[in-house]
């Protein structure tokens, strides 16, 4: 094993001569029960922060009537459980988002998954762990928390408790996706997210660790989904609902492990396993893990928030774009026909997955906001609407608010819009090589340079921080996210304030408020599809 710079007061690691995956089994459950553990109260806020801005996500796309997300919650309907007990007591099923029937488990969690996930809008993390080595780069996603959130109300338990299967939930996919990249051999990134879902879930529910060890083996060696359902030129519903169907299948794997079913063993050190095998040892798994349990140090608190609709490799060039119309407000003076050319250049995964050809040309919204070309435009043609929004704005974070990408920015009427299709005619994406490729995953490195008619080019400079960036300092992050907040939340329900006061009580929440906590009624909107 190599030395890693680890307090051991405060994480623990599980090496790569040993059983990880019952290792992941008694840190769950030691970490549920209290016996292992302290998180801050940053990281106990920050995931708080985390979970209000995943369900304004589902609670938009399901007012907006999404497909998947509304297909899975009718669906989810269609399994009813009733409870021997009251609510806030052990249940035998959970609701859905936006209702109080209780319905199969894995139902309710698959629906949710796919409702939070939907916008590609909730938190992201980019598997990087510069202190310990750990640099793997795998991307991951904020889409895991009503797996908690459920585990807590099957067992009769309080919002506290739902919190800690949050934490816990993020720091194993989070650092699983410090040590593993599934990208580089086509596997989705959503494995890490329900190996995670499977443990925490297990844990809240009482399995022992070689009940936890088996669920894992189960999912590992049955459900591995592939990176086609992100492939192709026009993205399907697959894409969004990718999480919540893998984590659906993890749920499962672990109620079945709860009754008895003995899933393979030791996972991650199985020679005819994903991770053995497109990474040759001798006999190890390939990978050291580090599992932080207690003080600031969580996976979490190096996890990126987005500020709108858009795939998060496009951030950078949001902000640069945003940088250069604060800087030069002139550049909206004369229309469209004052924007000459606009170039961006960017790292690898970036140009690969957002500046692929294909995406030149979107048709659906889910390859509407996997195109660096059309989400660029979007904002500049809606800075282009909104002719007097540099003036007045004390800064980048009020530029950031008026020019919010929205769901409706990703309409049929929005994706084909003339303006829009014209200014994506003038967009080049150019890959920045080495010098950019090796700044990530610290940062998102990329710059954007517009030239006017007048020939005179305007240069953001290098962007590595943006605004929500984990390592950003400059933005008032809780100031953003209140106005996405605000703007998701007034799609969804008529009073958005109270439910984003609910969701932030989660806390001080008793287990009769957090068997109650999806009571309310969602708003149906127009559909954007």
């Amino acid at each position: 094993m190599q030395s890693l710079a680890v307090d051991t007061a405060k994480a623990l690691v599980l090496s790569r001569d040993s059983n990880q995956a019952l290792g992941i089994g008694q840190f769950a459950v030691d970490f549920v029960k209290g016996r292992l553990g302290k998180p801050s109260k940053a990281v106990l806020e920050r995931t708080v922060l985390f979970h209000t801005d995943a369900v304004l996500c589902g609670l938009s796309a399901l007012a907006l009537r999404t497909n998947a997300p509304t297909l899975l919650r009718d669906e989810a309907l269609e399994y009813p459980r009733e409870s021997a007990g009251g609510r806030g007591k052990s249940q035998a099923g959970v609701p859905v988002l936006g209702s109080s029937k209780q319905v199969a488990p894995e139902k309710a969690i698959a629906a949710n998954c796919s409702a939070v996930r939907e916008w590609d809008s909730n938190g992201t993390n980019f598997g990087y762990n510069p202190k310990l080595g750990h640099t793997a780069g795998e991307f991951g996603h904020n889409d895991f928390y009503p797996v908690a959130i459920a585990a807590a109300q099957l067992a009769g338990k309080d919002g506290a408790f739902a919190l800690r299967g949050m934490v816990l939930i993020d720091e194993i996919r989070g650092r699983l996706a410090e040590v593993f990249s599934l990208k580089t051999y086509k596997i989705d990134h959503v494995v890490h997210g329900a190996i995670g879902s499977a443990a925490a879930h297990g844990a809240m529910l009482g399995a022992t660790p070689e009940q936890i060890e088996s669920a894992i083996g189960m999912f590992v060696a049955h459900y591995i989904p592939w990176r086609a359902i992100r492939a192709g030129k026009q993205l399907s519903d697959s894409k969004g609902a990718s999480a919540a169907l893998s984590t659906e299948a993890a749920i499962v794997s672990m109620q079945r492990s709860l009754k008895g079913f003995i899933g393979p063993k030791d996972i991650f050190r199985n020679p005819e396993a994903l991770f053995r095998q497109f990474e040759k040892t001798k006999g190890d798994s390939p990978f050291d893990l580090v599992l932080t349990h207690s003080g600031d140090d969580f996976a979490v608190m190096g996890m990126h928030f987005k500020l709108g609709l858009y795939e998060h490799q496009s951030a950078g060039a949001l902000q640069g774009l945003i940088d250069l119309l604060h800087k030069n407000p002139d550049l909206l003076k004369g229309g469209a026909g004052n924007i000459k050319s606009i170039k961006i250049i960017a790292y690898e995964p970036a140009f690969g997955i957002i500046g692929d050809p294909a995406k030149r040309d979107p048709k659906t919204r889910q390859s509407a906001d996997h195109s660096m070309v059309y989400i660029v435009s979007t904002m500049l043609r809606k800075a282009l609407e909104q002719t007097t929004s540099p003036k007045g704005k004390s800064g980048t974070d009020d530029l950031w608010k008026a020019l919010m990408l929205s769901p409706h920015d990703y309409s049929a009427q929005a994706i084909f819009n003339k303006q829009t299709r014209a200014l994506m005619e003038k967009v080049t994406f150019e890959h920045g090589g080495r010098e950019y490729d090796a700044k990530y995953p610290d940062g998102i490195p990329t710059s954007v340079i517009i030239t006017t008619a007048d020939g005179k080019k305007h240069d953001s400079g290098l962007i590595m921080y943006p605004a929500r960036h984990a390592r950003n300092t400059t933005a008032n992050l809780e100031d953003l996210l209140a106005a996405k907040f605000k703007l998701l939340g007034e799609l969804a329900v008529k009073n958005p304030r109270a439910i984003i006061d609910r969701f932030q009580n989660l806390p001080a929440m008793s287990s009769k408020q957090l068997s109650d906590l999806y009571d309310f009624e969602i708003l149906k909107r127009e559909s954007i599809d």
